[in-house]
């Protein structure tokens, strides 16, 4: 049976989890769907989730559709959790986009829908909540065309809108006005649409445009949309027939190479991980010694696959199926499987966590319990990113907003059992080099201490280009153990930069190498006095890398988001004022109707601000979309974070956490 990987996407409360419970009733998985304000969904399966009435984790469920497995994937619409959206989109074969028929395309709508788009994901859009009073059809259309993609094809019209009648009634091949108008916006992309359409529309059948639909919805280059409300069923049925139809299945060689990625990593009730995998290629069985990440193995000991809403065991998952797997213990999302080499690496759709915070416990003694807690929650979110500086007892957690850290709190206390309190979030900056800089110590040569050479260069590459390691050195000059160890001591320093920042966008060159081969005294004992170790590199990388990073030197840049602002008239003056205050750089306006629509930048730290004042400066009536755009240089004293690694930046304090020995100031590294 074929498969289809399929996403339900949308900003929060347009209706996302409602339509799944439907999608499953209408499939016959469940009796009656579920309300999120009963909190007895399917998919929402935390306690924390059915409380609050909102989706903090993606999760899979699966119906039979014509032939086809349908996995569905339920993900979280609040900015706060696009982390989970992040990984769901590496594993996707198609996508559903829920828009409010009531709010319309709002902020995480737009985002959403620009990164399905850059990412060619085959997108339908279904317009929920027509039978809300306040539905809108024709201008929402139009704001569609005009906020997420020109190339949308309503797929039918509605009735009744704003009232529990409410109905969606498809386009047929007789509706002349759709025919004419569907093969306008095929002909865009097909030249022999073009020339039959240019001969007259009648040559064109219906079979034809439905077929081409299908081709072109399949390659991401148009955007069918379909109106309906999840609550009472309506347009329900022309959506999963549109599913079927025009969203392309699975694809993949069962008896290829196993090839495939981890998008979230749960745990059983013994705490055993269990990874949720998407295989591209391959088959995975019970018993199957399994390659996954840089260079973990493990023995595959369970495996289930979702089947009729329920996961199932299995004795195994093949390509193109979503599978969970028991036995790797060391398995982290965003692992590949099966090597590196056979599996494309998970991509970075969305920004990285702009916001910060202390987590402190509220008992000293849960201390211990909070950082083992941290750490299972940091499995399941890498970008937690957690940094422990062990001299201060002190942990800090990245933030993506304050709703986050909300989640975070009542998950430590309802899971783990330990209440913690949280500091005032702040920003978090990046570094990036400013120039070019190189150090290097030989071995055998004060101060070096260590038994090993290395020279590394720093260099600054385009933004958004990440962190590039390379040789000047033969790659068989040394042990190759002794160069991953300069590696990956290379990608860890850098977490914490000339200012504390984490570095990105350069190039670390490994300049110089050398080491001494391993030796024995002449009753064959080794003596690692004379011998060069994995840990003499790890300790001297961090000294000279920082180094060259000084002598090259590093800007601050702090985040940007964009935004967009829609005020009444009358509240654009002092608008306006606030805007210059928190640091915004506002475009020139744009007038529509009794209000004013105003684009800009402004920095990270200061939209909560913005959102807070908004609604006393404009009445409660102003509108705010925002979302990270860019990092920008910090004009002024760079701003500086306090340091958790042991300070390769002063040599007598670094030297003392290390070896517990100083051999003096000074030298080629310094």
């Amino acid at each position: 049976m074929a498969t289809l990987n399929l996403g339900i996407l949308a900003h929060v409360d347009a209706g996302k989890t409602s339509l799944t419970e439907r999608l499953l009733h209408a499939a016959g998985v469940i009796d009656r769907p579920g309300s999120v304000d009963d909190g007895n969904t399917q998919t929402d399966s935390l306690a924390l989730e059915r409380q609050r009435g909102i989706t903090i984790k993606s999760a899979v469920v699966s119906f039979a559709l014509d032939g086809v497995t349908v996995n569905l994937i339920d993900t979280p619409g609040h900015p706060d959790f696009i982390a989970e959206v992040e990984r769901v989109l590496n594993v996707l074969d198609g996508a559903v986009l829920v828009v409010s028929a009531v709010e319309g395309v709002q902020a995480q709508t737009r985002v959403l829908m620009r990164t399905l788009r850059r990412l060619r994901i085959p997108t339908l859009v279904f317009v929920n909540k027509i039978d809300r009073r306040g539905a809108r059809h024709r201008d929402l259309l139009r704001s569609i065309a005009e906020k997420l993609t020109p190339a949308v094809v309503p797929m039918g019209s509605p009735d009744g809108l704003g009232t529990r009648e409410a109905r969606f009634t498809p386009f047929t091949a007789a509706d002349g006005d759709f025919t004419v108008a569907l093969a306008e916006r095929l002909a865009d992309h097909d030249d022999a649409l073009l020339a039959a359409y240019v001969d007259g529309a009648e040559a064109l059948s219906g079979h034809r445009l439905r077929a081409e639909l299908a081709a072109q919805t399949g390659r991401a280059l148009v955007h069918p949309v379909f109106f309906g409300s999840a609550v009472t069923g309506a347009g329900v049925a022309t959506l999963m027939a549109g599913v079927r139809e025009l969203l392309p299945a699975a694809e993949g060689d069962a008896d290829g190479p196993v090839s495939g990625t981890v998008f979230k990593v749960d745990r059983g009730p013994a705490g055993e991980k269990i990874a949720y995998a998407r295989l591209f290629s391959g088959t995975v069985r019970t018993r199957d010694r399994l390659r996954y990440g840089r260079d973990g193995e493990g023995k595959v000991t369970g495996i289930s696959v979702f089947d009729q809403g329920a996961a199932v065991p299995r004795e195994s998952v093949g390509a193109g199926r979503i599978g969970l797997l028991r036995g790797l213990a060391g398995v982290r999302i965003g692992d590949t499987l099966g090597g590196a080499e056979t599996a494309p690496a998970p991509e970075r759709h969305f920004a990285p966590p702009t916001l910060e915070t202390v987590v402190e416990p509220c008992r000293s003694a849960d201390r211990r319990a909070l950082h083992l807690a941290l750490s299972q929650l940091a499995e399941a979110d890498p970008l937690i990113n957690l940094r422990q500086d062990a001299r201060r007892g002190e942990i800090s957690v990245s933030l993506y907003g304050e709703v986050q850290k909300e989640v975070i709190e009542a998950t430590l206390a309802e899971e783990f059992g330990v209440e913690v309190t949280f500091r005032e979030s702040t920003t978090i900056c990046i570094e990036r080099p400013a120039g070019t800089g190189a150090a290097f110590e030989l071995i055998g040569k004060e101060p070096n201490p260590f038994l090993a050479t290395v020279g590394l260069r720093v260099e600054p590459r385009p933004p958004g280009s990440g962190v590039e390691f390379g040789l000047e050195v033969e790659l068989g000059s040394m042990p190759f153990s002794f160069m991953k160890a300069i590696e990956e001591t290379v990608h860890e320093t850098l977490r914490e930069g000339v200012h504390g920042w984490q570095v990105t966008d350069c190039a670390v060159t490994l300049t110089h190498s050398g080491y001494w081969a391993r030796q024995s005294h002449s009753h064959g004992v080794f003596d690692k006095s004379m011998s060069s170790t994995a840990g003499d590199f790890r300790n001297l990388t961090p000294l000279v890398l920082m180094a060259a990073l000084r002598r090259a030197g590093t800007r601050v840049h702090e985040p940007m988001h964009r935004f967009r602002l829609e005020v009444p008239a009358d509240a654009f003056s002092p608008v306006l004022s606030a805007l210059a205050r928190l640091r915004a750089v506002p475009l020139a306006p744009v007038t529509r109707g009794a209000s004013y629509v105003l684009d800009g930048e402004i920095p990270a730290a200061q939209v909560h601000e913005l959102e807070q004042r908004l609604p006393g400066l404009t009445g409660g009536e102003g509108v705010l979309e925002s979302a990270f755009d860019h990092y920008r240089p910090v004009t002024g004293p760079a701003p500086a974070r306090r340091r958790t690694d042991h300070n390769p930046l002063d040599r007598k304090e670094y030297l003392l956490h290390v070896v517990r020995r100083v051999r003096g100031p000074g030298g080629q590294g310094d």
